[in-house]
């Protein structure tokens, strides 16, 4: 029996809802590219068999897509946050996405849940970011269906290409961030690691800090993670954010390497 191979172009049509949500997170709602990306997943991840809320919002009012995409970003933004934080302050209730969920048989999204399972959400969105994600996201692949559907171009080897859903391991760089502290704040290179391992689970390669002498404290260091997934969740369209580590802020962005870097 011969066997169907699953193209990119057919992937591409799979996800053709994704990509349009993406675009109307970006045009409608003024998200930053990251964070409309992380936000699709997120839909993604909460609905995995029906995608019923990302079928919705193609049709939904611009204004009522501005709200998706904010429960969407407030659920990102509790990711970072401390338990101890999210046990005082929890997270406001998120009605349209948990409406649009239920009308694919998920039942009741609670936000609580999900800000208090933060391993569970960013492994399964980290998941999509890296596998499925890598063309719902690309620009290049999505011009270049659109310009086959209307006859501007004809097969191309970049679309009738065999599917894989293997992740594609990226360089250190493009999964690592810099971390600075203030002074007088250093925190031990174990303790970082141990932050993110009990928050977000198995996401760290290594930990390097700035080598200095006489027992000067570091100012400064790199975590890099095992997928640039995690970088964009900590992130999530912002250049810079700020994490409390035993009642000591730690300040982090994108790494951006320089000749005789860590």
């Amino acid at each position: 029996m011969a066997t169907t191979t699953t193209t990119v172009r057919d992937m591409l049509y799979f996800y053709s809802d994704a990509r349009d949500v993406y675009e109307r997170f970006v045009s409608t709602a003024g998200s930053h590219p990251e964070q409309a990306r992380n936000a699709v997943a997120l839909l993604l991840w909460l609905d995995p068999v029906h995608h019923q809320a990302i079928r919705h919002l193609p049709s939904l009012s611009p204004a009522a897509v501005a709200v998706v995409a904010s429960e969407a970003n407030s659920i990102l933004a509790c990711l970072r946050q401390p338990q101890l934080e999210l046990s005082l302050r929890p997270p406001p209730p998120i009605p349209f996405i948990s409406a649009l969920c239920q009308d694919g048989g998920i039942g009741e999204v609670d936000a609580a849940f999900l800000a208090f399972n933060q391993d569970l959400v960013v492994r399964g969105v980290a998941d999509i970011l890296d596998g499925a994600g890598a063309l719902i996201f690309d620009d290049h692949l999505y011009r270049l269906l659109r310009r086959h559907q209307t006859g501007l171009v004809g097969r191309r080897q970049e679309l009738e290409a065999s599917y894989t859903c293997r992740p594609v391991t990226v360089p250190e760089d493009c999964r690592s961030m810099f971390v600075t502290f203030s002074k007088g704040q250093s925190i031990e290179r174990r303790e970082i690691f141990d932050y993110f391992r009990h928050k977000w689970g198995d996401c760290i390669v290594r930990v390097l800090m700035e080598k200095t002498m006489g027992g000067k404290p570091p100012m400064y260091g790199r975590i890099i993670f095992k997928s640039e997934a995690f970088v964009s969740l900590v992130l999530n369209g912002e250049p810079l954010v700020k994490i409390t580590i035993a009642n000591r802020q730690i300040w982090l962005r994108k790494y951006i390497p320089r000749p005789h870097n860590m």
